[in-house]
Order: C-alpha cells, then sequence, then structure tokens
C-alpha cells in the first residue's frame, strides 16, 4: 500500500512534487498556510530548464497557453552603454526563452494538473506549525498553528527561506551571507510588441526592470540592512533616484505614493548540511535559500522536487521505506545547489559588493561583458548557465495511468 505523504508548502517546490508523487501512484496532502496564490513580488522566471520538464510531461503548451511574456536575450546598461549578456536562442533544448509568468499563474496551472489525480489533496489556508514524532523520533505529521494535526507516513517540508520545519527537525544550517537587500514594486508602462527586461548597473547602484507587458516589474538593490536609511530620505527622493538611475521611468516613478507600494525582500544566501532526518526531506529553498541573482531560485527549487520524485516516488508507490532514499535526494541536488550558490556569492562579492563600494568608479563596461556583447556566440555561455543550469533534471518518476 502507497504511503501517504505530506508536502508542507505550496510554492513551486511543493506544488511541483505533488504533481509527480500524485502522478506516480502516491497519496499526496500539500498544506498551504495562504488562502489563495495571489501574491505579488515572488520570483516568476521559469527558465528553460523548467519548460523542458513540462514539456517531458506534456504539458508545456497547456502551461503557456497561460499570461507569460517571453525573454529570449538578457540585456544590461553597464556605465551607460547598452550591453548585450545572454542569448536563450543558443540553447540546445526546444524552449528557447525565459517565460515570465506571475507566480499565482504558474502555481494555479500546477494544481490544476495535480488535480486530475484521485490521490491529491490541496489544503489552503493549513499553515505548519511544527512536526509530530513517533515513539523512536521519526516525524509522522505536522502540528497545524490552529492545534490540528495532520498524519503522515513521510513528509517533504517546502515552506521556503523562512522554513518552520527545517528548524523544528533541527536540521543543520549553513549561512553563505548576502550582501544586498532589495526593493521590490511596480511601474506602470504601455504594451511593446518586445520585451525589455533589464538591468542597469552603476557605481552604487544596481537596478532590474523586467518588463511584464502592461507594467515594470523592479528591482531596486542596496546594501544589506539599509532599507530604512532609503525610506528615511523620502519618497520623493526614492522617486528622484529611479529617474537618475533609469530616465525613461522618471514619469512612471510618479505611480509611487505610498511606501506600502514597495516591499522589502530581504536576501539570503544559506544551505541545510542535511536535508534530511528520520521521516523528513527539505527541498527548495527550505533547503537553500538563493539569491535574486540570474532568478534560478524557483527553477532549483523544482529541480529538486523532480529528483525527489525520480528517486522516491516509485518506492513510496510500492509502501517502502522513504528513508533510506532520502539522503540520496540531497547526493544528486547538493553540488548544482552548491556550484549555483558559489557563483551567486562571487557575483554578490565581485560585482555587487564592489558596486556598493564609494571608491568604485565605474566608467566602462568590463572587458568580459565587452567580449559577450561583441560576440554572439559567447552569449550562449551566460545563457545556458542561467537558462539550463548544472546538472538538470529530467522526469523520470513513473507514471502510475490514473489521470482522470
Amino acid at each position: 500500500m502507497a504511503a501517504h505523504l505530506v508536502i508542507v508548502g505550496g510554492g513551486p517546490a511543493g506544488m511541483m512534487a505533488g504533481l509527480l508523487f500524485a502522478r506516480a501512484g502516491v497519496p499526496v496532502t500539500v498544506l498551504e498556510k495562504h488562502g489563495d496564490f495571489l501574491r505579488d513580488f515572488r520570483g516568476d522566471t521559469v527558465h528553460p530548464s523548467t519548460l523542458e520538464l513540462f514539456r517531458e510531461l506534456g504539458l508545456r503548451e497547456r502551461l503557456l497557453a497561460r499570461p507569460h511574456n517571453k525573454v529570449s536575450e538578457l540585456t544590461g546598461r553597464i556605465a551607460g552603454q547598452r550591453m548585450r549578456i545572454a542569448d536563450f536562442g543558443r540553447l540546445p533544448v526546444e524552449s528557447r526563452f525565459i517565460a515570465l509568468m506571475p507566480q499565482w499563474d504558474f502555481l494555479d496551472f500546477v494544481a490544476d494538473e495535480a488535480r486530475h489525480y484521485p490521490g491529491f489533496t490541496l489544503r489552503m489556508n493549513a499553515e505548519a506549525a511544527g512536526l509530530t514524532y513517533d515513539a523512536g523520533g521519526r516525524v509522522n505529521g505536522i502540528t497545524l498553528a490552529d492545534g490540528a494535526t495532520v498524519a503522515a507516513e513521510y513528509v517533504i517540508a517546502a515552506d521556503g527561506r523562512r522554513s518552520v520545519l527545517r528548524e523544528a527537525a533541527a536540521l543543520p544550517l549553513l549561512d553563505i551571507g548576502a550582501p544586498m537587500d532589495v526593493f521590490w514594486f511596480r511601474l506602470p508602462k504601455q504594451v511593446t510588441t518586445g520585451n525589455d527586461t533589464m538591468g542597469v548597473f552603476e557605481a552604487g547602484r544596481l537596478f532590474v526592470q523586467i518588463d511584464r507587458g502592461d507594467y515594470w516589474q523592479c528591482a531596486y538593490v542596496f546594501a544589506k540592512g539599509q532599507a530604512d536609511a532609503v525610506r528615511s530620505r523620502g519618497l520623493e527622493a526614492f522617486r528622484r533616484e529611479i529617474a537618475n538611475l533609469v530616465p525613461e521611468l522618471g514619469q512612471a516613478a510618479e505611480a509611487l505614493t505610498d511606501w506600502d507600494q514597495v516591499k522589502l525582500l530581504s536576501v539570503a544566501l544559506d544551505r541545510l548540511t542535511r536535508w534530511y532526518r528520520p521521516g523528513l526531506l527539505a527541498i527548495g529553498d527550505a533547503a537553500h535559500a538563493m539569491s535574486p541573482v540570474g532568478g534560478v531560485g524557483i527553477n532549483l527549487a523544482i529541480q529538486d522536487a523532480v529528483a525527489a520524485a525520480n528517486l522516491m516516488a516509485g518506492a513510496m508507490a510500492e509502501g517502502r521505506d522513504a528513508d533510506a532514499i532520502a539522503p540520496l535526494v540531497q547526493q544528486r541536488r547538493l553540488l548544482p545547489t552548491r556550484i549555483i550558490q558559489r557563483m551567486q556569492k562571487l557575483a554578490h562579492d565581485r560585482i555587487i559588493g564592489a558596486l556598493f563600494d564609494p571608491a568604485v568608479r565605474l566608467t566602462e563596461p568590463p572587458w568580459p561583458v565587452k567580449l559577450l556583447d561583441r560576440y554572439a556566440v559567447l552569449r550562449g555561455i551566460p545563457a545556458r548557465l542561467v537558462g539550463l543550469g548544472f546538472r538538470r533534471e529530467h522526469i523520470r518518476s513513473p507514471d502510475a495511468g490514473l489521470r482522470r
């Protein structure tokens, strides 16, 4: 008899895991603390690696029927010069673009597909508060904030970078550190035929504008811990700073009339040194919080979910013990996690941290960026790193043929 799996967290990792385990014939309950998926300022870059997974499942075209914008090239304005950095059209896959899709649309889609399997249950407004254990110390369920409990033969913690469960399970955490925080906000724009997503790099300043069709999703990056200092200068000064940094957004910035429109993202870069204990496995941001650099967090989390299903779903569908398999998931996913975090750390220290140094004078783009802009073939390298990552997963988990 298949073991009952409880997944805590209805984000990208949790929902993808729920779909794949249910597809394999494992009874799955996903617990999501909110009443819906409508939360703004979440990552919404669906990379080629993720699009290819949905293609392998036969779901890519249905996914892309949801609202989205396509980004085939990444550019940046560095020291006043517009530079081409990455070209996804050179990737050796069918999905040669990033899909900018609101995360609530992505999660709604995965939930809708998972509901086609009779063993899948999604419980909203179910906030996890802790774990329950059997007499031998093995995790055997979840305690909810309302005092109820949910029994489980196995638990997957996918409850994000502030994971309640990884703390409750006393899993050891390595804090790598990040030098910046981010203000996220929207600015209005007119719909254009192309997509003008780009980053702006100037001495002491970093700004990212994501083209979402009829609005810009903006990221204003500043040194960690300086949020109150930025706010104390006033909203008018903040609008002027945006206009000085990105003159074409000067008029749009007037739409910011209250600090409530500006959300703080406290950037973290960390990872568990052990992702599991008897009865529980952590994946996604609960196992490794990623920096916004490269926008890879969602896609790395989904790769974790696929690896977990590939290794564990068949065994769990047959009622076999998952505890012996969980370490293999960490073994499989730790190397790409470490590589990407190492690259992000280098970007923090060598680029972002340097931009915050008042002694730095950025008078022209660095020579590696000049090479990327000049030679199209070189732009395939960062596109592959960002778009496909390392040790890309493929769908290997079984399909029990239960889809209704």
